[in-house]
């Protein structure tokens, strides 16, 4: 089409997709198995149906159904903040002198403040439906805690939020919010867990990790009558539901016939990631077109880039399935730095799978390089984005400027996962010259990963 790229492309709500799309369907070398941690058996739909809804662990292991109907009911909560706008930064790259086009997909465009919601109203549906009394979770920066009380409110279900106690201190705004939607929140590691004590007497006064709050957010829920764990990242069931980002995506380029070139996303388990490239990973596996994947992640805690791909546990306390997927140890306990939804030692088993198969790059940047990018966003755009998502917006920004030297006309896509205004303790160390920048060295991750399974 010939017609001027508007600075938002919005969809109608008859443009929203019916189905999530599964790519895991269009692999022919398929992502290794979830495995039983006791049997070292690739797990099934019963074994994981003690921890997940059922329906939730159904998805999680399909590899063959490329397109899962959305309930109506989901549909319907959706579209009171999707279709999400996919802006073109028409001033950034003025800014910048760059002869690339750049497009953000905004995700911050609803009360939880992040993509985070797209996943979390399936979990809380199929919850409902199974009849459970409630869900039990972890939260890094927040954002997914944030969202899950929300959906669990909308379906009246009692919701349990472990928060990674260095984010529970940096965060408390956050916390307030989901307490508002009415979640009980418990800084991790706690001692109202029999794991988290024990963490706690291994690594007194730590500030916590992911691996350590999914440990005893999974106690608790396989503990208690009427409770499931649900989680929102890394797994293949919560990329599935993040599909509706990448399908609005790839519906609004198409509608001003728009080809992207490069498309980049922050990487902490892989959720917002996988949702966006979805539907054009799905056309290169299939042949139809060529792209590039960018995932990008903190120095500080490098999967993609440092790690090692092998199996390895899913949470620190070694009690839930194992994964095969890039990581750095599950004992690692991360710098506390600010992006606190990339504080995850592994990485999704599918986009590790993309990664190895050479499908996916991948690099890492010190938070002050990534703070300074986000600043410069906003004083540009308008736009205060989340730790998380200014990674995106550094990738773009370099990705951008070596078009200018090259003098290339790229196009560039890279995802806004959500909005940075409870996350102003982080700006405003930034601000005063206070924040640091910690890269784990060699020896460190190598120690970490001796705690690797045995297989």
């Amino acid at each position: 089409m010939a017609n001027e790229i508007p600075y938002k492309i919005y969809l109608e709500e008859s443009e929203m997709p019916t189905a999530w799309y599964n790519f895991r369907a269009d692999m022919k070398e398929k992502p290794a198995p979830l495995l039983n941690p006791a049997t070292h058996q690739p797990a099934s739909v019963d074994e994981l149906s003690a921890v997940f809804c059922r329906e939730l662990a159904e998805q999680e292991l399909n590899n063959t159904d490329a397109l899962i109907p959305i309930p109506e009911e989901i549909r319907s909560f959706y579209k009171m903040y999707r279709p999400s706008p996919l802006v073109r930064a028409y001033c950034l790259e003025q800014k910048l002198g760059t002869p690339a086009k750049i497009y953000y997909k905004f995700e911050g465009n609803n009360t939880s403040g992040s993509h985070k919601l797209n996943s979390a109203i399936a979990q809380a549906y199929y919850a409902k439906k199974q009849g459970l009394k409630g869900v039990t979770t972890e939260t890094g920066a927040g954002q997914w805690g944030t969202a899950l009380s929300m959906a669990c409110s909308y379906f009246d279900l009692d919701c349990r939020v472990y928060m990674v106690k260095v984010s529970y201190e940096q965060k408390p705004f956050r916390r307030e919010v989901m307490r508002t939607y009415g979640a009980g929140v418990i800084p991790s590691p706690s001692d109202t867990t029999e794991v988290g004590k024990k963490i706690l007497a291994e690594h007194p006064g730590t500030g916590g990790s992911l691996g350590c709050a999914i440990s005893e957010a999974v106690e608790y829920a396989v503990s208690h009558e009427g409770y499931r764990y649900v989680l929102g990242s890394v797994l293949n069931q919560v990329l599935l539901h993040q599909s509706v980002i990448g399908l609005e995506t790839k519906t609004a380029l198409d509608k001003y016939g728009i080809k992207a070139d490069v498309i980049i996303g922050c990487a902490g388990g892989g959720s917002n990631l996988g949702g966006l490239i979805a539907p054009f990973v799905g056309e290169q596996l299939r042949g139809e077109a060529k792209y590039k994947f960018v995932a990008v992640e903190p120095a500080s805690c490098p999967s993609l880039t440092r790690g090692t791909y092998a199996y390895d546990f899913c949470d620190t306390g070694k009690i839930c399935p194992l994964a095969k997927m890039y990581t750095i140890g599950s004992n690692y306990i991360p710098a506390p730095n600010h992006a606190g939804g990339l504080r995850y030692h592994g990485m999704s088993s599918t986009l590790s799978a993309l990664r190895d198969q050479g499908i996916l790059d991948a690099v890492s940047y010190r938070q002050t390089e990534v703070f300074a990018a986000a600043e410069q966003f906003a004083r540009i755009e308008g736009i205060l984005p989340a730790p998380e998502s200014s990674h995106a917006i550094k990738a773009a920004i370099d990705e951008a400027m070596r078009c200018k030297e090259t003098g290339e006309e790229k196009t560039i896509v890279f995802g806004l996962t959500g909005t940075g205004y409870f996350d102003l303790y982080g700006y405003q160390k930034f601000n005063d010259g206070e924040m640091q920048d910690y890269i784990p060295t060699d020896e460190e991750l190598a120690k970490s990963l001796e705690s690797l399974p045995q297989m």
